[in-house]
């Protein structure tokens, strides 16, 4: 059936709820237990088994499964997944028969009823009572088998965390790689600070900024494309340790890997060197991996990555000169001379320098692919350094 049908069967029967003096929009239901909550009481039971035991569960709609004189929903939560069994025996022959005719895929609903288990041993609540939370007037994506199209992914993120439950887990683990950040943070001192968004100047990285017109002023500002200048003025002002984890505009690409705003951490601490800072890094993202999988590892494309400490540290010419099988000390005719024996291709607009370019390029296309275990990559040359200090022995 086309979707604009769909839709005004669903329509259809709202107004039928409504004619019967149901609200399909009701204030609040009272759960007593979560998908998962209600699994980790009664999962242990034995197939077959009445516990007498009443609950209340709500959550979406997913699967209708008519059998005989008796349905069967799947109702989903932020938990997981629990059964409903739907009968005129409990719910009452006329209740029965009416929701049957008037539920969908992807209405919310509200159950309170017996907690069981079936034959083959499926833990279920057989409806008592049903009532109607939402009422969705659209059908779900594909059937809710899961949206494959990855610019609608991410252009409809609600759609996306509906169909995709690991869209779902991944917002789920991001707010606690989050709440992980701060309290490790938090832990060695440093100050959690809000600096300006929108700015007179924009600074802090080389970027196109997004511009905005401020009418008491009368002047332009800018979206910060960086906080890092406003975070170094307070070193200055004595706080010894800050970070901020905010939200960055950049008026530039926008792909699947590319947003035009993104959210940031950047960490500033006096008194210490980007020794520190590595050890720091590593600490911090080792304890990240640790609170989302249990472990200072995890698997990524088939590849086990391993975070724990230390990392591995290598000079960017070693890297280079290791991946491309080219003596990358030698100056830029020559090395480029070199590259070109060798088959490895270097754009036009890099080959004029600074060799610096040059290397970087090198990393990106030689060396970066077979880095899988994190690796600090140190020594970058000077000419596209222009604001880190000169190493102290070079």
């Amino acid at each position: 059936m086309p979707e604009q049908e769909l839709i005004a069967a669903r329509k259809e029967k709202l107004a039928r709820l409504r004619a019967c003096g149901i609200n399909p929009y009701p204030y609040s239901f009272s759960r007593t237990h979560t998908a998962a909550e209600l699994r980790q009481a009664f999962g242990h039971l034995n197939p077959a088994t009445h516990t007498g035991q009443g609950v209340a569960v709500a959550g979406r709609i997913m699967a209708l499964r008519r059998m005989g004189r008796a349905t069967f929903a799947d109702l989903h939560d932020r938990s997981g997944k629990i059964q409903i069994f739907l009968t005129p025996q409990t719910l009452g022959p006329e209740a029965y028969a009416f929701w049957v005719e008037h539920l969908d895929l992807g209405d919310l609903v509200g159950v309170r009823g017996e907690v069981f288990t079936t034959r083959t041993g499926e833990l279920s609540v057989a409806a008592q009572e049903l009532v109607l939370l939402a009422k969705a007037l659209r059908p779900l994506p594909e059937k809710w088998h899961g949206l494959r199209d990855v610019e609608t992914r991410y252009r409809e993120r609600a759609l996306d965390f509906l169909a995709n439950p690991q869209s779902r887990e991944i917002l789920i683990k991001r707010a606690l790689i989050l709440r992980t950040i701060r309290n490790y943070l938090d832990e060695r001192g440093f100050i959690e600070v809000e600096t300006p968004i929108l700015q007179p100047i924009p600074g802090g990285a080389s970027a196109r900024p997004f511009v905005t017109h401020h009418n008491e002023l009368d002047r332009d500002l800018y979206l910060r494309i960086a906080p890092e200048l406003y975070l170094k003025r307070l070193l200055v002002g004595g706080l010894e340790k800050v970070y901020e984890i905010g939200r960055n505009f950049r008026n530039e690409g926008i792909s699947s890997e590319h947003n035009p705003e993104f959210t940031a951490l950047e960490a500033y601490e006096a008194y210490t060197d980007y020794q520190g800072m590595m050890e720091l890094a590593e600490g911090l993202i080792e304890a990240c991996v640790l609170a989302v999988a249990g472990a200072p590892h995890l698997e990524y494309q088939g590849r086990m990555i391993n975070f724990s400490r230390p990392w591995r540290r290598v000079p960017l010419l070693e890297l280079v000169a290791e991946a491309s099988g080219c003596d990358v000390e030698k100056p830029l005719p020559e090395l480029l001379a070199e590259l070109d024996r060798k088959g490895i291709p270097v754009p036009e607009h890099l080959r004029r320098g600074p060799k610096g370019k040059v290397i970087e390029h090198l990393l990106e296309t030689c060396a970066e692919k077979d880095l899988w275990d994190p690796t600090f990559v140190l020594d970058y040359p000077l000419d596209i350094s222009p604001l880190a200090k000169r190493k102290r022995d070079r």
